[in-house]
């Protein structure tokens, strides 16, 4: 399977997340709403281990077992928020950026896009916080000021598996935990 390539068939599209936990995680996303975002209450706020990804209903066991297995095996990490970054002109998105826990967030991607889910990504894995894509200038300048002077920090416990259910809205569906098995 190759990430954001649709089998054919039925299916479901996943994406793999370190959720922000509140107060953090409801701010960002307010502020994603005030910038005029369509899709701001529509994507929880996160760091991507895994972008949006087409699966067939059939792979998801598969899927669920991997993850329960990277989980176990893995440990917690502080992640450290501060301030704000862009790939414009690359890609128009601006991003609060992660000041520690970069090695953390690499090494639990390598191993979640590995057995079912390996494949390459569409761009090299850099963990952030998208704050603001695809926005006019103006919004994007705004969330890049507002926030340069954002702080959080918070003990990433795990990750969770989220659906893009057919109103567009991303559900968090199953959490793991790192250091638990699960079974």
């Amino acid at each position: 399977m190759v990430p954001g390539m649709p089998p054919p068939g039925p299916g479901a599209t996943i994406g793999i997340a370190i959720p922000i936990p509140d107060p953090f995680g409801t701010r960002l996303q307010r502020m994603r709403e005030s910038l005029g975002d369509p899709h701001a209450r529509a994507i929880p706020t996160h760091i991507t281990l895994v972008p949006p990804t087409r699966l067939a209903r059939h792979a998801l066991a598969a899927v669920v077992a991997h993850l329960r297995d990277v989980a176990a095996a893995e440990r917690r990490f502080w992640i450290r928020l501060r301030g704000t970054g862009t790939f414009r002109p690359v890609s128009p998105v601006v991003f609060v950026a992660l000041a520690e826990g970069i090695g953390g967030c690499e090494r639990v991607q390598a191993r979640v896009m590995s057995g079912p889910l390996a494949g390459e990504p569409p761009f090299p894995y850099h963990p952030h916080v998208t704050i603001a894509h695809n926005l006019p200038d103006d919004a994007m300048d705004r969330a890049f000021k507002e926030l340069a002077g954002f702080r959080a920090d918070f003990e990433a416990w795990g990750f969770a598996l989220y659906e893009n259910d057919p109103d567009g809205v991303w559900r968090r569906r199953r959490d793991f935990v790192f250091g638990a098995d699960g079974r």
